[in-house]
């Protein structure tokens, strides 16, 4: 869909280029300057802001040793740690305050660590040990998997069955079960959410990520658009949901499980969310008519687009697919399936690990300049934008838009839907499209850290590198090659590396703000074009 929220890709190149405007006459102790923080808007965000309501104390070096990287988020790094005593080995995430830019980000954090601290002890949720707090920093202990991800370990089988499908999704609604039953509901359902204990054959499941879990009481309904495109309800887009998302996004992997794709597929978030919203099931392509009709009948039960009607985790259970466990099909599913996950998983992991360069890129400074921007176009000095303010500044910058065009930044950008633009909302949305959405400079920077021989192309051996697997099969690295590959060189050149990241959204979704703000915008206009919201 050729219209999939193009306003803000336009606006961000808008802001960016104008963003110093005005900044020479001002003092960064002026008056409007000062009101970014004051108490009539959600306040900023500062390193002396307290994240935890309680912790371990703020010396983690006390007690733990850091080792090797593991891996990196949008606020963090996960590393390997040991327990000086013991030896213990663990895994510390360490989330960095200084980019937790909003309120919002210090909510999530401090509500994952009181979702895990609930939890009870239970062999396919990670184990939560004890967290601590500096002034830079927010410290996570909890137990170590090292087996690599559920992905991984199924495209390393010699074959992929229903068998193995349906002990997958077994101990996802086990997972689902214990988190209802203690009054979570987790909202971000998804294949990189878990993780194997080891390496082992027989090693277990385990969901690793709380981030965007939240509290539930029976009955309680949400309105916050989170989560994951290719794995979120239609009710989150029509905001008005309960604990019954994480059977649908159950239902997405299981599908996903069964033939290696999402079954709502676009390239845009609108696309997506109306794929969902339609929620067309394909049973017709390879390899559907191999796969047993207690497993499709499953399949759609969870993915019934009424939560009313979607079947129960306790109904799951009980389903004939479910509760025959054993006696599920062992046939092969073919090999196109391991490798369209692989694909699939693969094409996401490199994409990530771009956005994590870009975004590494942008400068902290850039949010003085955005906020400076803000303040200008803020004339009646209330500490928030109105619509009218946010085109009229727009306009006093040389750029006029439509009305249509500045309603949808407005959208994506007002996080608590009041109406207005605070200067936190302002500055976190600008920030993190200029991050993702085809900024040549950024992309161009990221495009040669993964050149390393800077001859202008990224070759198989770089592309190998930059995934990170030293041992992964040949074949697989020159699959993902010949769909970024455009002119079959056997090479990735800069217009071919851009527009591979301009498609597809699981990518743009490591981004939590960013989520947030396209989403809550294609929500917006889905339910303005329903009529459901006036």
């Amino acid at each position: 869909m050729g219209s999939c929220i193009s306003a803000p890709k336009k606006l961000v190149g808008i802001i960016s280029k104008k963003y110093h405007y005005n900044c020479k006459s001002k003092s960064k102790t002026n008056s409007k300057h000062a009101r970014f923080g004051h108490e009539g808007g959600r306040r900023s965000v500062n390193l002396r802001t307290r994240v935890l309501k309680d912790s371990s104390g703020s010396n983690i070096f006390a007690k733990y040793k850091i080792g090797e990287e593991l891996g990196r988020g949008e606020f963090g790094v996960t590393s390997k740690c040991f327990d000086l005593k013991t030896g213990e080995a663990f895994a510390c995430k360490k989330i960095s305050k200084a980019r937790l830019r909003a309120e919002i980000d210090i909510e999530d954090v401090r509500r994952e660590v009181e979702i895990m601290k609930r939890l009870p002890k239970h062999p396919n949720i990670v184990a939560f040990r004890e967290a601590y707090e500096d002034k830079e920093y927010v410290y996570l202990v909890m137990e170590l998997c090292h087996g690599g991800e559920l992905f991984d370990r199924i495209v390393a089988k010699g074959h992929y069955t229903e068998r193995a499908a349906v002990r997958v999704v077994k101990t996802i609604l086990d997972i689902i079960k214990v988190c209802h039953e203690h009054g979570v509901v987790h909202r971000d359902l998804k294949p990189e959410n878990f993780l194997l204990a080891d390496g082992s054959e027989s090693a277990p499941i385990k969901a690793i990520d709380f981030g965007l879990s939240i509290f539930h009481k029976p009955g309680q309904q949400f309105n916050d658009v989170v989560g994951s495109p290719y794995y979120m309800a239609p009710e989150v887009l029509r905001r008005n949901y309960g604990k019954e998302v994480d059977i649908w996004s159950a239902g997405v992997i299981l599908y996903i499980l069964l033939c290696g794709v999402p079954p709502f597929w676009a390239d845009c978030e609108e696309g997506i969310a109306r794929a969902i919203i339609r929620g067309k099931i394909d049973f017709q392509r390879d390899p559907w008519p191999k796969v047993s009709s207690e497993a499709k009948d499953l399949v759609r039960r969870m993915l019934d687009q009424n939560p009313q009607n979607r079947i129960t985790v306790q109904q799951a259970f009980e389903h004939p697919w479910i509760q025959n466990l054993e006696n599920a099909r062992n046939v092969n599913l073919g090999e196109h399936v391991r490798t369209r996950i692989k694909q699939f998983s693969l094409m996401n992991k490199f994409k990530k690990e771009v956005l994590r360069v870009v975004a590494d890129n942008l400068p902290n400074e850039q949010v003085d300049s955005i906020t400076e921007t803000f303040n200008m176009m803020d004339t009646d000095e209330n500490g928030n934008l109105t619509f009218e303010e946010l085109r009229d500044g727009l306009h006093k910058i040389g750029h006029s838009l439509d009305d249509p065009d500045v309603q949808m930044l407005m959208d994506a950008a007002d996080i608590d839907g009041n109406g207005m633009l605070s200067p936190e909302e302002f500055v976190v949305m600008i920030v993190h499209l200029k991050r993702i959405d085809g900024n040549d400079e950024l992309l161009s920077q990221a495009f040669t850290v993964f050149d390393k021989n800077q001859s202008g192309y990224i070759e198989v051996e770089e592309l190998q590198e930059a995934l990170g697997h030293d041992n992964l099969h040949q074949q697989l690295i020159k699959d993902i090659m010949n769909d970024v590959d455009k002119d079959k060189d056997g090479r990735i050149s800069y217009e071919e590396f851009k527009e591979m990241m301009v498609t597809g959204m699981d990518w743009k979704m490591a981004s939590r703000q960013y989520s947030r703000a396209m989403l809550n915008a294609v929500s917006m206009k889905i339910l303005r074009q329903s009529d459901q919201l006036k």
